[in-house]
């Protein structure tokens, strides 16, 4: 089919035209993927304000409420503090000296994000009973937490011009004095995200607390549905949570402020040389040795061993069967391929309406896409519960149900790597799309889909990683009986059967580590590529 210049141009102007005013169709599809990330948390507001006043005070106020409270802002500042320092301290020994076997490291710093967290509290719970309350809620969640501030502080750190370091050198500071004056102001952003991310995760944390008897918003929320409290009081205080999670994503974007890191220019991209660590080389090896024994060994070491001695568990020293396993396995791709799949499909009109379409009507919508980092799991749950029951009770506990659970959970991760891979496309491959003849589905399955298909791929295996082993909405809402590896390992665990519970935590790490190793080598390269 051949077509004449006026044609073409006239196709492309209108091109250009339409994309102030996008498809009512991308825009419906859009706003319902965000309003779906919007209901639970609505729902919860509607719910919290059938509460009196007089009576939402005194349920506030009470000492349960102050207790938790305390224990769960005392356990975010905490573990920010503690995750920050660990997170600043490895990116820079890797980056910024000569450490031996910096590319080595760097990967081990980096895995234990691979190990859910109710494994590693798993782990050091069956080491010792004493390791509870809040020693063991703070030793968990920095374990588990810490490479989300190493990973964004070690990229920036490879990205920092080293003539910033070298100047400072040169006028006379030490390499503490450079790093605190030069470095560190330059990794604000890097740090305040990584953070946020710890703090929010900590926030939202359930299977991890609940095995260490550490009682939290979380933890109480999901005692006070399983004896039938779930009513106006419950939304309150899921509401309070939420209230928490919000006020952390104000606040990060209050301190970090309108300040501009970027350099003048594009520069000339070099790698300084590196700082000699002498004589303190044998005591950095030992330190970082200890932590990726503590945040790898102990859980890969204590399942191994539960592996091999059944006769020792406390209770149940039986092996599960393997058609257990096996269904339980199954159970899990299968709710992680649904999880992503749903995920994907609410984030691709929000994620082209974002790039293609820009504007202050399109931006709300993103924006209310990721408030899905503020909506704590269990709340997002009880919300669908509540709604379900009342409004649609053949899909309570529904595999559709649990789908959409996933994908406003995780929605974030899709839209992300979506939006990356989108943004790298250039728009005259769609507009000479449908100058010959595509209309807009046509063209997005047949132009814009395989020039993105790695920053989907990308995107969907993040979602399949984190919903494969997911435990909080996936104990609330799986359908009755269906049984996954997270849910195995937090009933077994919670009646000390750690024997029992140890094939199932072992194959959530085979599963984890092996998706984890396939994103970071096969995929994730497209997906980030656009962050730059």
């Amino acid at each position: 089919m051949t077509v004449s210049a006026t044609e073409a141009f006239s196709a492309r102007a209108g091109l250009r035209a339409g994309r102030a005013r996008p498809p009512v169709a991308l825009v419906a599809a859009a706003v319902a993927g965000a309003a779906l990330v919007l209901l639970p948390i609505l729902y919860t507001i509607v719910e919290a304000s059938g509460v009196d006043v007089g009576d939402a005070v005194a349920l506030l106020m009470r000492p349960l409420v102050g207790a938790l409270l305390f224990n769960t802002v005392s356990l975010v500042a905490a573990a920010s503090l503690t995750t920050a320092v660990i997170g600043v301290a490895t990116a820079w020994l890797i980056e910024r000296t000569d450490l031996p076997g910096r590319r080595v490291w760097s990967v081990l710093m980096a895995a234990p994000l691979a190990v859910p967290p109710f494994i590693t509290s798993y782990a050091w719970v069956s080491i010792s009973n004493s390791l509870q309350d809040f020693a063991g809620a703070l030793l968990v969640v920095t374990f588990a937490y810490y490479p989300l501030v190493y990973l964004p502080v070690a990229a920036s750190l490879r990205g920092l011009d080293p003539a910033l370091e070298e100047t400072a050198r040169a006028l006379g500071e030490g390499a503490w004095g450079s790093f605190a004056r030069v470095v560190a102001p330059q990794l604000r952003p890097a740090l305040l995200g990584g953070v946020l991310l710890v703090a929010l995760d900590a926030l939202t944390e359930f299977g991890a607390f609940a095995l260490l008897r550490f009682r939290t918003f979380t933890t109480e929320l999901y005692a006070q549905y399983r004896i039938g409290l779930d009513g106006p009081e419950t939304s309150l205080l899921a509401l309070a949570l939420v209230g928490l999670c919000l006020m952390l994503l104000v606040a990060e974007l209050w301190i970090r402020g309108q300040a501009r890191y970027a350099r003048v220019g594009a520069g000339a991209r070099r790698v300084g040389a590196p700082l000699r660590l002498g004589r303190n080389r044998g005591p950095v090896l030992i330190l970082l040795s200890a932590l990726v024994a503590a945040t790898l060994g102990v859980p890969v070491g204590t399942v191994a061993y539960w592996l091999l001695h059944h006769a020792q568990a406390a209770t149940s020293p039986v092996a599960p069967s393997l058609p257990a396993l096996l269904d339980a396995t199954l159970n899990s791709i299968g709710y992680g391929l649904a999880g992503a799949a749903a995920a994907l499909v609410i984030a691709a009109p929000i994620g082209y309406l974002a790039v293609r379409y820009p504007g202050r009507w399109t931006a709300l919508v993103e924006r209310a896409a990721y408030l899905a980092q503020g909506a704590p799991g269990i709340v997002v749950a009880l919300a669908l519960i509540s709604l379900t029951i009342q409004l649609m009770p053949p899909l309570y506990q529904s595999l559709p149900l649990l789908a959409l659970a996933y994908a406003i959970l995780f929605l974030p991760l899709a839209l992300v790597s979506i939006r990356a891979a989108l943004a790298q496309i250039p728009p005259r491959f769609e507009e000479v799309g449908r100058s010959l003849g595509g209309d807009g589905l046509s063209v997005a399955i047949r132009v814009v889909l395989p020039m993105a298909a790695s920053g989907v791929g990308a995107g969907a295996a993040m979602v399949f990683i984190f919903v494969s082993t997911e435990l909080t909405a996936t104990l609330l809402l799986a359908p009755a009986g269906a049984r996954t590896l997270a849910t195995e390992v937090w009933a077994n665990t919670s009646s000390l059967a750690f024997a029992a519970a140890a094939p199932f935590a072992a194959l959530i790490l085979c599963l984890s580590f092996a998706f984890t190793w396939l994103f970071a080598n096969r995929l994730g390269k497209a997906a980030f590529d656009g962050w730059s």
